[in-house]
């Protein structure tokens, strides 16, 4: 099957097999004995734009084109979300609500609606599934999507990419960016190029140069450690990357070596994953006022267990592993885990295992947030697994 984007086709022909990136995909296969050129998918990555303050600023009108965060507060709270109103003025997720109101004096915070943002997610969901089953989700708001082959028997990923964006747009109002290429990797990359609202192609015979231009900290799997110890020894972009040899990179970076050296040829080998495994499900609250009082806390528990218990049940989950998280008013973390020898799923034993955790020796200071979290789950058999742990439940 050809590759096509901006309705050009790449067959197998001599032109082809002479072309710069399949050169390197011939390269490749000759040295390290894997056939690189069934890696070349057509990938589309998805992304809502502003997702949380978008849904807000739909569903209250008089929001739209102001400054919105969602989550925390001008005194307490972390900002989930941030319309790109408030980003002009240097908001961005995960700051804490003080320093976004200093930032931006007239921000409006608005609380978070999670039920409605999984609505709408899950409308956006099956808008995909209309062009392709393989959907590999990574949050509400942003997903992967294989459409070498898909259900509308169309070849240019850049059409279909814009047909979902029109589509979405049509049943929820909300924009959505895209970024269409070979792989994941460069997928995601280009659906940030020309947010919001926009999208951007990277077709085979660009990858190469679109890939030498890059700062290395864009590449995957390259954290801030490595970004400095690159920075460090030369390495400033992609084509940086590029002229080392695979034993330079190797010897620098150890086995992440021959993953950095595949990366910045565009051989990026993970498969769009329809079955994502979830590797934790949890929720936290933080609180108007620090607390001391161990009744508050119990009581602020139980509200959390009963969600987990909630979420769980929707994603026919039950885990082994708890975690308790609390912050203190110095805003330093403590976690607290524990696992277990069977599968919890319900409030009150996700409830008492917490309270465990909590007494487990004596707060150091008062309390700004608590949080628990579950992972190990059993993922093939949840059924069976959450039926010896009810069975554990008083009568």
């Amino acid at each position: 099957m050809g590759i096509i984007f901006y309705k050009r086709k790449f067959k197998t022909t001599d032109a082809f097999i002479k072309s710069r990136y399949l050169c390197v995909m011939d390269k490749f296969s000759l040295t390290e004995g894997l056939d690189f050129r069934k890696h070349i998918r057509k990938i589309i990555h998805v992304d809502m734009d502003a997702f949380y303050a978008s849904v807000e600023a739909l569903d209250h009108p008089e929001l739209r084109y102001l400054p919105i965060a969602v989550g925390g507060s001008s005194k307490r709270g972390v900002v989930a979300a941030a319309s790109y109103e408030a980003r002009k003025f240097g908001v961005r997720s995960a700051m804490s609500g003080r320093l976004a109101a200093r930032l931006c004096p007239d921000l409006i915070f608005v609380k978070p609606r999670f039920e409605r943002y999984r609505e709408i997610s899950q409308q956006i969901r099956q808008i995909f599934f209309e062009y392709t089953d393989l959907v590999e989700p990574l949050s509400l708001d942003e997903a992967y999507l294989d459409v070498t082959s898909n259900k509308k028997e169309l070849d240019s990923g850049t059409i279909l990419a814009k047909g979902i964006r029109q589509k979405i747009k049509e049943k929820t109002g909300l924009n959505a960016s895209a970024g269409i290429s070979i792989n994941k990797f460069l997928a995601k990359i280009a659906s940030d190029i020309n947010k919001p609202n926009g999208q951007k192609t990277i077709p085979p015979d660009e990858v190469l140069d679109f890939i030498k231009k890059l700062d290395v900290k864009k590449f995957h799997g390259v954290g801030k450690v490595t970004q400095e110890k690159m920075y460090q020894v030369g390495i400033f972009t992609g084509d940086d990357l590029y002229q080392r040899s695979l034993e330079e990179l190797t010897t620098l970076f150890g086995k992440s070596g021959l993953h950095y050296y595949r990366v910045v040829r565009g051989v990026h080998l993970s498969a769009v994953t329809t079955d994502r495994m979830r590797k934790s499900l949890g929720a936290e609250r933080t609180f108007n006022e620090n607390i001391s009082s161990e009744i508050y806390m119990i009581e602020r528990l139980e509200q959390i267990a009963d969600e987990i218990q909630k979420r769980l049940k929707r994603h026919q989950l039950a885990g082994k592993t708890i975690t308790l998280k609390i912050k203190y008013s110095d805003f330093k973390v403590q976690t607290r885990s524990k696992t277990l020898h069977y599968f919890i799923s319900s409030k009150d034993l996700i409830l008492e295992e917490a309270k465990q955790l909590l007494y487990q020796e004596p707060m150091k200071d008062s309390v700004r947030l608590l949080g628990i979290s579950l992972t190990n789950f059993n993922i093939n058999s949840p059924q069976k697994k959450i039926k010896a742990s009810q069975l554990r439940l008083p009568f």
